[in-house]
């Protein structure tokens, strides 16, 4: 990859951060801890540790930022469950990694897919409706 295309590929991104709405952040969260996941699950099947390593370290960052961006106070029941199903998830990638087992990994997937699907729902709302509901 050029360096021109390498630095427009980074500025277009801060711009997507930049202007995305709280809900939209957490979408884009979501998108990337599923990339990391199917990258490290990749990674496994392939033999390569280091790169298998990293994309799971990667997705268990942003599950910490997830759960770190959760409202226990205000968040209900909602946010305790999604703190459990956070908290489920890491525990995964853990394991998928001491073991070099993709199976955990699949699984978080799967509940990662399922929250991010309705997060993403909920951001086709009106705003004023979504903004309600998170």
């Amino acid at each position: 990859m050029t360096e021109f295309r390498a630095k427009g590929i980074s500025e277009y991104r801060r711009q997507s951060v930049n202007s995305a709405s709280p809900i939209q952040l957490v979408v884009m969260l979501y998108d990337g801890a599923l990339r990391a996941c199917e990258a490290a699950a990749a990674a496994m099947e392939g033999g390569n540790l280091q790169r298998q390593h990293e994309q799971l370290l990667r997705a268990q960052k942003i599950l910490t930022e997830l759960s770190g961006s959760l409202d226990m106070d205000g968040g209900g029941e909602i946010a305790k469950n999604l703190f459990g199903l956070y908290a489920y998830c890491l525990n995964e990638l853990v394991t998928a990694n001491i073991d070099d087992d993709p199976a955990p990994v699949r699984r978080c997937i799967r509940v990662l897919s399922e929250l991010r699907g309705a997060w993403a729902e909920l951001n086709e709302r009106p705003p004023q409706e979504a903004k309600h509901a998170a």
